[in-house]
């Protein structure tokens, strides 16, 4: 439940506000009039996402053996390039967004009205959508498929309370005079995603070594069952959130470490802010 909350918070204070953006900037210009078609634009959005999700979601549960495997792989290292993708967007262009919206939409409200309200809103919003049903979807696969029930339930109570927390944000944002810092909040959040991120390169290499795509070269590296049972509810949640596995394989460690390490060196290269040069006084 833990990752989808995490992610589902992420992606969803993001919509949240570039909503709460579009919106203030409308009230700006006084074009309240094109706030509908925002709200339209939004849920439309969000009705495609939720598709998304169920349709990735019960097209990989209707594989079976081998094709769910590859199914399984290619979605966790899809997942994984598309979450680094994001961390390192939104590390850079999080103090920018707000000048970008608003200027698109006084463009928007300045030509077609409520068509280009509509659109501005839904690509927005859907861009996030899309992201969160993979993620979700790559995060449900992660999790322990002997209990599905459990699995499903709180993959759906994670995204539940993710987005929940995330509008509740959004608003008390907007609404009040409250700020939150969206650097560091972006900064700590890309940091835990980076983690989850890394799991899901080595769970999709472990599923190449099971059909046969990655040789394991070492099959077991180590065993540690014995401390932290994998199938335990203490090695389930670090599966999930971590990508942890008692006896992983060599390619599987390797895989998990190099990606772990070269994400980490360029996004501590992009989050330590430049210090200016000291002038020597005479």
């Amino acid at each position: 439940m833990l990752p989808t909350y995490l992610l589902s918070l992420r992606e969803g204070l993001e919509a949240a506000l570039i909503i709460g953006i579009v919106l203030g900037a409308l009230t700006k210009i006084r074009r309240s009039d094109l706030s509908p078609a925002v709200w339209v634009g939004t849920l439309s959005a969000v009705g495609v996402s939720i598709l998304t999700a169920v349709l990735l979601t019960s097209f990989g549960m209707s594989l079976e053996e081998e094709a769910e495997q590859i199914f399984e792989g290619i979605t966790m290292l899809i997942a994984a390039g598309i979450l680094t993708w994001m961390i390192f967007w939104m590390s850079k262009q999080a103090r920018f967004l707000k000048g970008e919206l608003e200027a698109g939409v006084n463009k928007a409200a300045a030509s077609t009205g409520k068509r280009a309200m509509f659109w501005l809103a839904f690509v927005a919003v859907v861009r996030e959508g899309i992201e969160l049903a993979l993620f979700i979807t790559a995060a449900f696969f992660a999790g322990d498929q002997s209990q599905l029930t459990t699995n499903i339930i709180q993959t759906l109570a994670g995204t539940i309370l993710g987005l929940g927390t995330a509008a509740l944000l959004g608003w008390t944002l907007f609404a009040t005079t409250v700020r939150l810092d969206l650097r560091r909040f972006f900064q700590v959040t890309g940091l835990l995603l980076i983690l989850f991120a890394a799991g899901l390169v080595a769970h999709g290499v472990h599923e190449f070594n099971e059909v046969g795509w990655v040789p394991a070269v070492v099959e077991h590296v180590w065993d540690v069952n014995a401390i932290v049972d994998e199938n335990s509810v203490a090695g389930q949640l670090l599966r999930t959130l971590f990508g942890y596995n008692g006896n992983p394989s060599l390619t599987e460690m390797i895989a998990y470490f190099i990606y772990l390490a070269v994400v980490t060196v360029f996004w501590r290269r992009d989050t330590t802010p430049v210090k200016a040069p000291t002038t020597s006084q005479a």
